[in-house]
């Protein structure tokens, strides 16, 4: 089983920065693309931003040249750090990472869900 736990939303003004954190735990055996996605009320959840084993990113166009995703030292963390806020960036932010794990009998290779953490910002 992998845990993933968040931290870092919260409550900012228009122009503002903020950091989210996401550490992944478990029988981890391999860490492949981690990202983070957003979910707004009464709109779907998208992908906000990625990083691939290799280090490749991507971004959602209209968050480009204001948010920057990196892995941590330790492989199983992920960061997005968040300048320039705007209030369309308000949702719950939820960390997304694909892992191979260790199980009893062999391996297994799924992705995983944070609980999301409430990024507000205020105009």
């Amino acid at each position: 089983q992998v845990q993933l736990v968040e931290s870092g939303g919260g409550l900012v003004q228009a122009g503002g920065s903020l950091r989210l954190s996401c550490a992944a735990s478990g029988s981890i055996l391999q860490t492949y693309t981690m990202g983070w996605y957003r979910q707004a009320p009464g709109k779907q959840r998208e992908l906000v931003a990625a990083i691939g084993y290799g280090g490749t990113t991507n971004y959602l166009d209209s968050v480009k040249g204001r948010f920057t995703i990196s892995r941590g030292n330790a492989k199983n963390t992920v960061y997005l750090q968040m300048n320039s806020l705007k209030p369309e960036d308000t949702a719950v932010y939820y960390c997304n990472v694909d892992v191979t794990t260790a199980q009893t009998i062999g391996v297994r290779r799924g992705a995983y869900w944070g609980q999301g953490t409430q990024v507000t910002v205020s105009s």
